[in-house]
């Protein structure tokens, strides 16, 4: 497979540690218009994933400070030709985002309590039992942190 014909993305489920709700975006249009989902996208052809996503964070939402950043998932679709790539994003509170034109809306909310409709590729990753037991020890262990 030639590297032209991948389609690598970078996704940050940000997290508040104050009051462990995560921030979601609502895009405006095209394919996902409408849904709710991370901030994040596709990377550059010069990028690694972690690159990809601290400039999807910034362009997405504004200047932000990470505290911790850990890799959640690696989901690669059955013809190896997309790869996403989720990080858990801690910052200490909720803020106010500086919205880019690819969003109409944002919020922060809790994992049971999510706005619909949520994009199909986070709302099959939140379904998935490993990737659920790996929030919740991290949301566990979150004063530690």
């Amino acid at each position: 497979m030639e590297n032209s014909t991948l389609i690598d993305c970078s996704g940050a489920l940000v997290c508040a540690k104050s009051s462990k709700r995560f921030l979601l975006l609502q895009k405006r249009e095209g394919k996902h218009g409408g849904c709710w989902g991370l901030v994040g996208g596709t990377n550059l052809i010069d990028e690694t994933a972690w690159q990809g996503l601290q400039r999807e964070i910034t362009e997405e939402i504004g200047t932000v400070e990470i505290k911790k950043t850990v890799p959640l998932e690696r989901f690669v679709s059955k013809d190896s030709c997309f790869n996403f790539h989720t990080y858990f994003c801690l910052v200490e509170n909720e803020f106010v985002p500086t919205l880019s034109d690819e969003h109409i809306a944002w919020g922060w909310f809790d994992l049971n309590n999510l706005p619909k409709p949520v994009h199909k590729g986070l709302d099959l990753s939140l379904r998935n039992k490993i990737i659920q037991n790996k929030l919740q020890t991290i949301l566990e262990i979150l004063d530690l942190l």
